[in-house]
C-alpha cells in the first residue's frame, strides 16, 4: 500500500547550510523501499515553536500518513524534538518509542539517553528517530515492519485488526 511520508530534521547547523543532513537520506532509502512516497522533506532549526508549526503542517494542510522527524531527542539544551512532538500530537503510540530504545540498547547503552516519542494527531502518525545515519538506520528497521499495518488502520484502509 502506498503511503505518504515527510521527513523533517532538526539541526541548526543543518538549518543555517553549515552540516550536510545524511540521516534524511537514510530514512528516505527505507521509506522509498517500502514504495512509499517521501512527498515532503524540510530541514528546520532545533527550535520548539519551528518544530510544532513545522508538524501542525505538514500533518494539517500537507495531510502526510507518516511524519518522520530525525534529530532532537537527546539531552542537549537545544533538543525540543520530543516537546514539540508531544505539543501537537492527540494521541501517543508509546510502544514505537520503547521497541527502538529496547533494540537500540542492545547495541549502545546511550540508547536509554533517548526521548523519543510517537503519536497520533488526526490520522497521521509522527515518529522521532535519532539524528545519526546510524541511529535512524537502525531505529527505523525495527519499528518498519509494523508500520504498514498500523498505517492501514490509523488511515482507514484496512478493516478491523483481527
Amino acid at each position: 500500500m502506498l503511503f505518504k511520508v515527510a521527513i523533517v530534521t532538526m539541526s541548526d547547523k543543518g538549518a543555517r547550510g553549515e552540516r550536510e543532513d545524511r540521516s534524511a537520506g537514510v530514512i528516505r532509502e527505507l521509506v522509498e523501499q517500502q514504495g512509499w512516497v517521501v512527498a515532503d522533506y524540510r530541514v528546520i532549526p532545533d527550535d520548539f515553536d519551528i518544530i510544532k508549526e513545522t508538524l501542525i503542517d505538514l500533518v494539517d494542510h500537507g495531510r502526510h500518513d507518516l511524519v518522520l522527524t530525525t534529530g532532537g531527542t537527546g539531552l542537549s539544551p537545544r533538543d525540543n524534538t520530543p516537546e514539540a512532538t508531544l505539543a501537537v500530537i492527540q494521541r501517543e503510540v508509546p510502544g514505537l518509542g520503547e521497541a527502538m530504545r529496547l533494540e537500540s540498547m542492545k547495541k549502545t547503552n546511550r540508547a536509554m539517553l533517548s526521548r523519543a516519542v510517537a503519536g497520533i494527531r488526526n490520522r497521521t502518525l509522527i515518529v522521532n528517530l535519532p539524528g545519526s545515519p546510524r541511529g535512524a538506520r537502525e531505529c527505523l528497521e525495527v519499528i518498519l515492519p509494523a508500520l504498514p499495518h498500523g498505517l492501514e488502520i490509523l488511515t482507514g484502509r484496512a478493516g478491523e485488526c483481527g
